[in-house]
């Protein structure tokens, strides 16, 4: 009479099988957990570059060829350090322009923030109307 069941060698090689497809699935579940938190960063940044852009396009006193900068609270940045720089610049403009006339300013915002050791970012870049002002008449006597 045979004896049914698995011999030793075939329970090890089914173990040794097992045992790398376990390996493999724990390598992509890792891999996608590192993904979604990557993804979660730029999106995060995403909202905070697109709320500063609209703060800096609505505020028509902003000083031109300057950069302005600042961080973000760190409730809103999701409990990592992150900011914004941004530079204001004339983008076109006829040859003479004078007094009156409306332009085209470049906004250039830079956001930037922590991820674990190393420092992520990056850059977008919007345009607005910006009215040349008139001159202040000099005070008199």
């Amino acid at each position: 009479m045979r004896q049914r069941g698995f011999t030793l060698l075939e329970m090890l090689v089914a173990t040794l099988i097992m045992g790398v497809a376990v390996v493999g699935l724990l390598s992509n579940l890792s891999t996608s957990l590192s993904n979604a938190a990557r993804l979660t960063d730029y999106d995060r940044a995403a909202l905070l570059a697109k709320r500063k852009m609209d703060e800096l396009l609505l505020d028509p006193h902003l000083p031109r060829m300057a950069v302005l900068e600042g961080k973000f609270d760190p409730a809103v940045a999701g409990g990592v350090e992150a900011g914004w720089k941004a530079h204001i610049s004339p983008f076109e403009s006829p040859p003479e322009a004078s007094p009156g006339i409306t332009i085209l300013d470049r906004v250039e915002l830079e956001v930037w923030w922590q991820s674990g050791a190393s420092r992520k970012s990056f850059q977008i870049e919007a345009y607005r109307p910006f009215v040349i002002p008139q001159p202040v008449a000099g005070g008199g006597a």
